[in-house]
């Protein structure tokens, strides 16, 4: 998938490890609770954290696909342009192979982080998901209001008109495949390096950003260019962030809530929160 240039917000600086109390960590579930049941429009930002706690290994950092083997070629798309033909024949060629992350994402199941967040969802607490991840693992748990900025493994679309189809279900026999409605080149789905940010997604989570008066940053390093960008929108505008990741991050200092833990462990707690403070009616 692509991802942009690593730049930190203007207002806030990267840390690192992070140890948090017992006390603590339950005073910022707490207050994040709180904030949660007072905002109007809740929405979160999903970074690879959430599916690490699944099993799926993250491309950055210790153990990251990249740094045991290289980053991918940065060009992807331009030679997925010059010959759509010939990446496609590749493709289909590779079929039978599954790499490392191949493997690992079919083998992978939503964890309680993504039960949770289709929990809030129902409840009406979460309003949207933007996740800059490709494993569907938030369909799989019950989410419906995602927008997915790196694409979807298991879906095919139209680079012209953006139209996306599930895998399988769009023929392949003739390549590079056509699009029936434009008659754009077909291609999968998840944003290869030096491939726009498909518009239709990047207006969807600009537009949550500047809804929301809460955001999520679930399991996100927030430096990673454009998905960095949308808290710094929500900020701006006033919202209150709330982050729930074991490590610190350029978006720690300003966060009005911060939970210490992986979201596998603190979502959960934090539906049953919010399930007793609308029972009690509390604000």
């Amino acid at each position: 998938m692509a991802l942009g240039g690593e730049t930190a917000p203007p207002f806030a600086r990267p840390g690192g490890a992070a140890v948090t109390s017992p006390s603590s960590l339950e005073q910022g579930l707490e207050k994040a609770a709180r904030i949660i049941h007072a905002s109007a429009y809740t929405i979160a930002l999903v970074g690879a954290g959430i599916s690490v706690e699944s099993g799926v290994p993250p491309f950055r950092g210790p153990g990251g696909l990249w740094t045991k083997h290289g980053e991918p070629p940065m060009d992807g798309y331009q030679r997925f342009l010059a010959d759509p033909r010939a990446w496609w024949a590749d493709i289909l060629s590779r079929q039978g192979e599954h790499s490392e992350f191949i493997k690992a994402l079919s083998e992978a199941k939503p964890n309680a982080a993504h039960r949770a967040m289709a929990d809030l969802e129902k409840l009406g607490f979460l309003k949207h998901i933007i996740t800059q991840n490709i494993d569907n693992l938030h369909q799989e748990a019950g989410s419906v209001a995602i927008t997915e900025i790196h694409g979807n493994r298991l879906k095919l679309r139209c680079i012209a008109c953006n139209t996306r189809w599930p895998l399988g279900e769009f023929p392949t026999d003739e390549i590079p495949p056509r699009c029936p409605h434009c008659g754009g080149i077909v291609k999968t789905d998840t944003v290869m390096f030096g491939e726009p940010i498909p518009l239709d997604a990047l207006e969807s989570c600009q537009r949550e950003s500047r809804l929301c008066d809460c955001m999520l940053l679930v399991g996100t390093s927030a430096v990673v260019y454009p998905a960095a960008e949308f808290p710094v929108i929500a900020f701006r505008r006033g919202a209150k962030l709330i982050e729930i990741n074991p490590m610190e991050t350029p978006l720690s200092d300003v966060s009005a809530a911060v939970l210490r833990a992986p979201a596998g462990e603190i979502m959960p707690k934090l539906v049953e929160r919010l399930k007793e403070l609308s029972g009690a009616g509390a604000g």
